[in-house]
């Protein structure tokens, strides 16, 4: 059979922080975090960024230092607490899965958001050249679209991504380079094997489990989370789904590429007990393959902190509440 089991990552564990998630967001981190994380046994921290809070006056060649220099505190942080740091454009130029800015360019189809964002990645290179990729790793692009002819083809896709790779490796070669699947990180990408590049996936299908009632996926109407029986528009998922959905990257990490789940959870309004028997399936897959994952997120509504779920009975944390329920599902795994 088959080997199916990753080999190139460590199995990394741990949480999304949103302090840079946004154009609205101040990069101010919590050292509480980075604590807590690594006193509760996790090893990873994915910081999901917007490029437009290091630049000036909308200029995307005008760095402002301040805001760099917020990064430079996470990765200080996270070799200080022994947790590895994956620095993500949740926003890079030309491209966001976030429509709450229209970006003036198209990263998968004009050159000159390709440049820019090139130069970006070229600027936290330098920046972080000598830093071991133990500690740090650059997630290029948060999650590509599903390839169409209109939007982005795979061809553009692997394009942006060498054009991307070769400019970070002629700075720092050694630096771990993560790419997230298309289709909004649910599909490997075979054809960027020769790279020596990592690949991430996704915790969120079904849909219905994971997103039931969030607005943004137009997920009010959706029917009542259970588990198994999972929507997942239309269809009705079990375990073996999601053996299915996760099938294609135990293959890929057959070929030698080194796959992460850099997001999963769900959101606030699913009922507690079908979370924790949805997620824990999840988690038993891809603990089968030596896939690491780090929750969406950590504190806010889906994560381990302040998630305001209505049937949860909250332990009070250093003025915060904590699903005791869910930390100890993830430090099972």
């Amino acid at each position: 059979m088959t080997e199916t089991k990753q080999t190139v990552l460590p199995r990394w564990r741990g949480f999304n922080l949103l302090e840079m998630f946004t154009t609205r967001d101040s990069g101010d981190f919590s050292e509480d975090d980075f604590r807590w994380i690594a006193d509760w046994g996790f090893d990873f921290v994915r910081i999901p960024a917007c490029y437009t809070l290091w630049i000036e006056d909308g200029d995307v060649y005008k760095l402002h230092e301040p805001m760099l220099a917020k990064i430079d505190r996470v990765v200080d942080l996270g070799q200080r607490y022994g947790i590895h740091v994956s620095f993500n454009f949740h926003r890079g130029p030309g491209y966001s899965v976030n429509r709450e800015r229209q970006e003036p360019f198209s990263l998968w189809k004009d050159e000159a958001a390709l440049d820019a964002f090139v130069f970006h990645w070229e600027t936290l290179a330098r920046r972080y050249k000598g830093i071991s990729s133990e500690a740090l790793s650059f997630d290029l692009v948060n999650e590509p679209p599903s390839p169409s002819p209109e939007v982005m083809t795979r061809e553009d896709h692997a394009r942006v991504v060498r054009a991307t790779v070769q400019a970070i490796r002629a700075i720092d070669a050694d630096r771990l380079i993560i790419a997230d699947g298309l289709g909004y990180g649910r599909l490997p990408m075979p054809e960027l094997v020769d790279l020596g590049i990592a690949q991430s996936c996704r915790a969120y299908e079904p849909m219905g489990v994971s997103h039931y009632k969030a607005d943004w996926v137009r997920g009010e109407n959706w029917p009542t989370p259970q588990w198994p029986g999972g929507w997942h528009y239309g269809a009705t998922w079990t375990r073996a789904d999601l053996e299915a959905a996760y099938a294609p990257w135990a293959e890929i990490a057959a070929q030698g590429v080194g796959v992460h789940c850099g997001e999963g959870g769900a959101f606030r309004h699913t009922p507690h007990a079908v979370v924790l028997a949805w997620f824990r399936d999840v988690l038993e897959i891809l603990t089968e393959h030596n896939i690491g994952f780090a929750l969406w997120n950590f504190r806010g509504s889906f994560g381990i902190l302040d998630s305001d779920r209505a049937d949860v009975d909250y332990e009070p944390w250093h003025g915060h509440k904590l699903d005791r329920a869910l930390l100890r599902l993830l430090q099972e795994f």
